[in-house]
This record gives C-alpha cells, structure tokens and sequence, in this order.
C-alpha cells in the first residue's frame, strides 16, 4: 500500500527533517502501516458503543476546598528589592 496523496520528501521537509535513502523507504513503509491501521479501525463496528473518557470506572477523591495555608503575601513582597500596591516590580525588558 503505497502512503496517498503526501509524498514523504513533503513530510519531511514539513517536518524540517532530513532523512537518507534508506530512512525515507523506512519512514515510507511505516507511514503505509499507519495508514493501514487507520483503515482497519475505520472498519471497526462501533455502533451502540458508548464512548469512553477512560477505560476505567475511576473516580477522583475530592477533597474540600479550603485554604490551609497563610496568607503570606506580605512577607513574599518584603524580601523583593521593590513592590507597590502588593505587586512585585521589575524591571522593563521591553521598550
């Protein structure tokens, strides 16, 4: 099965990669593998499947949302070399 439609010199140079004579008719062949698989999945018969977020009936343990930490903004911007308004400053970088 040959790759349709995208030559693998276009990929390559796309992809700004250089590839040798024996790289290319690698990469060839692995793309037509890609390409086959593709086409046997598109041949699955999906329908009535529910589609999954994850194979798993996981469910994530929430904790509750509260602040268990100070507020220590005060302390962070007194060890800055300048802060204003309860903001750190810097220096411009951009004119």
């Amino acid at each position: 099965m040959s790759t349709p439609h995208v030559p693998i010199e276009r990929l390559a140079e796309l992809a700004r990669i250089a590839l040798d004579e024996d790289e290319r008719a690698r990469f060839t062949g692995d793309l037509d593998r890609v390409v086959a698989m593709m086409a046997e999945l598109r041949r699955a018969e999906v329908d009535g499947v529910a589609p999954l977020a994850h194979p798993f009936d996981a469910t994530l343990r929430l904790r509750p949302d509260e602040v268990t930490e100070p507020d220590r903004a005060d302390a962070f911007l007194a060890q800055a070399p300048e802060s204003q308004g309860g903001y750190f400053l810097v220096p411009r970088v951009v004119e």
